[in-house]
């Protein structure tokens, strides 16, 4: 079996890491994973205001700035050991397809802050790539053969915020081919969990979907909206195997400028999705489904043959039990919202 390495077995406890996008779901988990582990020395950006922050961690440099700035970009790398970039606008379908403009332009974050780590002499340095960086015609019907990495190309990712990830992978191999900066490419597959955006525009299918049901069942109306038919395929990986997961591969010189699946193989249609989630809640509502309504690709599944061969390990919490803990904690925004206290949107 491989011997992996994590961020415990080769840093020092007060080696600076960096956290870019840390005001958000994933980043803001990934700050608390360090802080956890003994890690003092943690420096979290962020451009949207400190008070609107997911999560805050204490004990951990938090700085309000938008890294698309290139200035911004220096002043948050300056004496990181290693750097995870996480900073992107982005969310579920309905903002992906509705604001491609906003997408790409986070490619200026990675270009800035590629260029901030090299010059700051960072290790590592990890950029957060997505499945949507997948050529789309692989992904026509909700029976989708899982995708390997190899199936990036030839490319024609989702336009916008696919066509900026894998830009954004080739910056990170050319920086280590030609300047030697250690860059890891984990192509996220639909991440999700507690803390997470649950309303407003930019949330996944898992938290629009617990946040419908709630909703359903507190008004007593027992009906519920899908986007499309509910054909559509998917898997989901929870949270604390994504920070599992970026912390191996970013401590692997196996995969070095190599981009590689973080992802979930279990896949469900969005009709049985919202079953789980019926059970989960206890009720079973009606269906409406609004057709016209964005979607995304018919079906998406990742191929996790090359993690186990080279990692031996894989995204393994089972879809069920992250929804349980994922709809305990968004009907507890809900009700807190409901009584007037501050939540997360």
């Amino acid at each position: 079996m491989p011997e992996n390495r994590r961020a415990v077995d080769v840093l020092n406890k007060d080696d600076l890491i960096l956290i870019t996008g840390a005001g958000g779901f994933i980043a803001g988990s990934l700050t608390r994973y360090f802080r956890d582990q003994g890690f003092t020395r943690i420096r979290a950006v962020d451009k949207k205001p400190l008070g609107e922050w997911y999560q805050r961690i204490e004990g951990v440099e938090s700085l309000s700035m938008d890294l698309s700035e290139r200035d911004n970009c220096y002043r948050a790398a300056e004496g990181a050991v290693e750097v995870y970039n996480l900073a992107a606008d982005m969310g579920g379908m309905g903002f992906i397809e509705n604001f491609r403009v906003e997408c790409l332009r986070s490619i200026l974050i990675n270009t800035h802050m590629l260029e901030a780590a090299y010059q700051a002499g960072a290790g590592r340095y990890l950029f957060s790539s997505s499945a949507c960086a997948y050529n789309i015609q692989l992904q026509q019907d909700p029976k989708v053969r899982a995708l390997k990495e190899t199936d990036a190309y030839p490319a024609f990712p989702e336009r916008g915020y696919g066509w900026e990830k894998l830009v954004s992978e080739i910056f990170c191999q050319e920086y280590w081919a030609e300047r030697g900066l250690k860059t890891f490419i984990p192509r996220f597959h639909n991440v999700f969990g507690p803390h997470g955006t649950w309303d407003g525009g930019r949330e996944k299918a898992p938290a629009a979907l617990c946040r419908k049901v709630i909703a359903a069942k507190d008004a007593g109306e027992h009906r519920i909206e899908i986007w499309g038919d509910g054909s559509q395929t998917r898997s989901f990986m929870y949270i604390d195997d994504c920070l599992m997961g970026m912390d191996q591969i970013m401590h692997c010189d196996d995969l070095l400028a190599t981009p590689i699946n973080l992802g979930s193989s279990e896949l469900i249609s969005i009709n049985d999705l919202v079953s789980m989630i019926e059970k989960i809640a206890g009720v079973e509502l009606e269906r409406r489904y609004k057709l016209d309504a964005p979607r995304g690709v018919a079906g998406r599944n990742s191929d996790n043959t090359m993690i186990k061969r080279i990692l031996g390990w894989e995204p393994s919490i089972p879809l069920e039990v992250g929804m349980e803990s994922t709809y305990a904690w968004i009907e507890s925004q809900y009700q807190d919202r409901k009584a007037g206290k501050k939540t997360i949107s």
